[in-house]
């Protein structure tokens, strides 16, 4: 047995104890129905005024891009592919897309049909059209009420709290004033001093009202590229997904459809960039060449008219036309100086906008083709880079150094195929010369046709070859292609918020959770000791009894309630002592408890009581000098007691030991308050007091007072055989689990047990535990 004891004096179970919930829980049953009901309806509400959200997609491809400057320079920062495709996912996130954007399209008007819980954009199918000047002031960000009941007028009233308004200049400022509604008719330009739009009707409904809420271009700019998402497909490919969070998902596949087509109409204006300077330059050229040709062949005409003289004699053919080749070389070599000139200017002046490669004019060096396309593509990366970066990052300063490099360069090759264009126009101005003089021989007449025809046929072959290689760059210019294109239309995945079931089952499981939750929260914060359950995980001593809340005005339960319920827990409380103190012939035991209030001398009268009733001679003593109480509940007088035996006002005990009027039963009552009820205890007197107890009685309990406030009651352990600690239920602090367990551990007392008092019999679980079993209802003084 003693062994049990010592086990059950080692476990100390720590962990909350999730069990002791569950009669709990079940208990408010009622309020966790209820708890679901109002979850589940906040939840159904909430869901239902929150605007949902779509989500469009669509996939892009961006054609990875070669680096032409490998064979210039080191790879870097701007020749790294992954660096490159991550730009343009930059680029196409950018404010200035977005713009170019949504200048194609009509956003700045959303129009919504008045809902039960939220008001619904609509986006096509609306009933009428507004158009609005944004060059004069305009409302923003609040909704305006159009409203008619005819064809003819229309109402505008303002129905928000708050609006914000537009100035031409960018600013804005806020709408102090909120004006009434006013009446206007349709189809007219209509000015105030807070909006300027036109109203036009579509549809033929004689009445009805619409909810518009005008929105700025520059708004509309930040929320599409902050809201737009991209993402890789793969990791190695260059598809990407373009998606958008919007809550019309017609207007959201318009805007990713227009947004990826304005990105290749970008590219594509880049590309044709180079074929439109090309052509831009010839045009310059060959204006003065055609005003010359009109005028030698009129010349031509006119002198042949005037001398009959169609054709040339068969030896002048031959030096004419070695004549006319020297000079077409000459005049095509002039033209290459004149773009040599030209380009040298642009270098200079660093307009890389106007540049024009050689090989769209004819000119076959492909060492300058070559640094020029470079320096084109680089000038493009670099516009592109200034889309999202500033001139002092580090990409676009490295794009500047490159250009530098590309440009000095270019410089360079100039100066070395000038210098031969130069030495080659002399050597045709020499050869030509030659041949002038030559046609010295001929007759005047023949001289003169000789130099009509040839320059008029100059003027025709330099405005043959101007001609073709603007057309062939007209035709490039019309066969380029964007190199990124369109793989999948935006479509609409569905609805992305609120997920109305999924809210729906959160919302009923919180609120089957939030009762339990509490319930949960009161006991991790309970600071009182309400069930049987936590002593005995907690306390490191066994519980022996459980006595029910005693709710009669008697305390003298056992007595005079035997059939109760109580008067059951004492029988139990005894019948384990017996277990405990097996050879019981003369037992002598103390009730304390930690501080008053716990129903120590409750539990003191009745176990007397009950251990009286088995015909024991039982005696109980009052040693709480302090607060002496048992002497109210046996009807008797405190005048004599143990104070006045111990401080020797009485000589003896057997003369002040009362008759509690029932039998077996005596009683030694407390007696007057002494000064210094601590010392009594300690002295001879009360040692051989209690020694002739025990040969007087069977039984002898001691009513001391509580360990917590005073220090005799643990000077009282000598003289007992066995200790009860009362703990009351929704009375004793928890702390009181811990501090009785450090007396034991500290003191090293043994024999030493608790009971639990005053517990509630409606929440008595039967057959839960030792202890548990009985409640109220169950024995005939309940029943009454």
């Amino acid at each position: 047995m003693k062994e049990q004891e010592e086990l059950l004096f080692q476990e100390g179970n720590k962990s909350f104890d999730f069990k002791a919930l569950i009669p709990k829980i079940i208990r408010i049953w009622p309020f966790i129905i209820l708890s679901v009901i109002l979850f589940a309806g906040a939840g159904y509400l909430w869901t239902k005024m929150t605007i949902p959200l779509y989500r469009v997609s669509g996939l892009f491809f961006v054609k990875e891009k070669e680096s032409a400057l490998a064979l210039f320079d080191s790879p870097s920062i701007l020749d790294n592919g992954n660096i490159g495709l991550l730009n343009e996912i930059i680029i196409i996130k950018s404010k200035p897309i977005a713009e170019a954007t949504l200048n194609q399209l009509d956003f700045t008007v959303e129009y919504f049909e008045k809902g039960r819980f939220i008001n619904n954009e609509i986006y096509k199918n609306i009933p009428i059209l507004v158009e609005v000047d944004w060059k004069s002031p305009q409302v923003i960000n609040g909704l305006l009420k159009i409203s008619w009941n005819n064809s003819k007028n229309y109402s505008v009233a303002f129905i928000d709290d708050d609006y914000l308004k537009f100035l031409p200049d960018g600013n804005l400022t806020r709408l102090e004033l909120i004006p009434e509604a006013q009446e206007f008719k349709f189809d007219e330009q209509v000015k105030t001093n807070n909006f300027t739009f036109k109203v036009s009707k579509t549809n033929v409904e004689e009445s009805g009202e619409i909810l518009i809420r005008l929105r700025d271009l520059s708004s509309l700019v930040w929320e599409y590229s902050n809201n737009l998402q991209i993402q890789k497909v793969d990791r190695n490919a260059s598809i990407l997904n373009l998606s958008l969070l919007t809550s019309n998902p017609v207007k959201g596949e318009v805007y990713i459809n227009k947004l990826m087509e304005t990105y290749l109409n970008l590219e594509l204006s880049e590309k044709n960039e180079i074929a439109a300077s090309t052509i831009n330059f010839i045009d310059s050229q060959v204006a003065g060449v055609a005003d010359s040709l009109r005028f030698f062949e009129g010349q031509l005409e006119t002198f042949r008219s005037t001398n009959k003289i169609y054709d040339l004699e068969n030896e002048s053919s031959v030096v004419y036309e070695q004549l006319m080749q020297y000079e077409t070389q000459l005049n095509q070599e002039e033209f290459k100086r004149t773009f040599y000139q030209k380009l040298q200017q642009y270098l200079v002046q660093e307009n890389y906008r106007d540049l024009v490669v050689p090989a769209g004019l004819g000119i076959d060096d492909p060492i300058l083709n070559t640094l020029i396309t470079n320096l084109l593509a680089l000038q493009t990366d670099k516009s592109r880079l200034l889309a999202t970066n500033t001139e002092e990052s580090p990409a676009v300063k490295e794009a500047n150094r490159k250009m530098a490099n590309l440009n000095s360069s270019i410089r360079e090759a100039l100066s070395n195929v000038d210098a031969n264009s130069a030495f080659l126009i002399q050597d045709l101005k020499r050869r030509i010369a030659n041949i002038d003089e030559s046609f010295r021989s001929l007759p005047q007449t023949e001289q003169n046709l000789i130099r009509i025809r040839r320059q008029f046929d100059l003027n025709e072959n330099i405005y043959t070859y101007l001609m073709q290689r603007r057309a062939e760059s007209a035709i490039t210019k019309a066969s380029n292609t964007a190199n990124n294109k369109i793989i999948e239309p935006a479509t609409s995945l569905g609805k992305v918020s609120p997920q109305d079931f999924r809210n729906y089952i959160l919302s009923a499981f919180l609120g089957f959770c939030f009762p339990i939750v509490i319930v949960f929260g009161r006991e991790l914060t309970r600071t009182k000791i309400e069930d049987v359950k936590f002593l005995e995980n907690r306390l490191k001593i066994p519980v022996l009894s459980t006595i029910l809340f005693n709710k009669s005005k008697s305390n003298l339960v056992v007595l005079d309630h035997g059939k109760s319920g109580i008067a059951e827990g004492f029988r139990s409380l005894r019948a384990n002592i017996k277990f405990i103190l097996p050879k019981d012939e003369q037992i002598t035991l103390m009730v304390t408890s930690t501080v008053s209030g716990e129903g120590k001398t409750f539990c003191s009268m009745n176990l007397a009581s009950v251990y009286s009733l088995t015909g024991k001679k039982t005696i109980l003593v009052g040693c709480d000098m302090r607060k002496p109480k048992i002497f109210e509940d046996f009807n008797l007088k405190n005048d004599k007691g143990l104070s006045t035996l111990l401080s020797q006002q009485e000589s003896d005990w057997r003369s002040i030991v009362k008759n509690s009027g029932y039998e077996n039963l005596d009683i030694l009552v407390s007696g007057p308050t002494p000064p210094n009820p601590a010392e009594l205890l300690f002295t001879d007197l009360f040692a051989n007091l209690m020694q002739e107890l025990k040969n007087e009685y069977d039984v002898i309990i001691l009513d001391t007072p509580p360990v917590g406030l005073v220090s005799e009651t643990l000077d009282l352990l000598a003289f007992v055989d066995l200790t009860i600690f009362v703990f009351r239920q929704n009375f004793s602090h928890r702390s009181f689990v811990e501090a009785l367990n450090g007396l034991k551990n500290k003191n090293g007392i043994k024999n030493i047990y608790s009971i639990f008092n005053g517990v509630d019999g409606k929440k008595v679980t039967y057959g839960y535990g030792y202890t548990y079993g009985y409640g109220y209802g169950y024995y005939d003084d309940d029943k009454k």
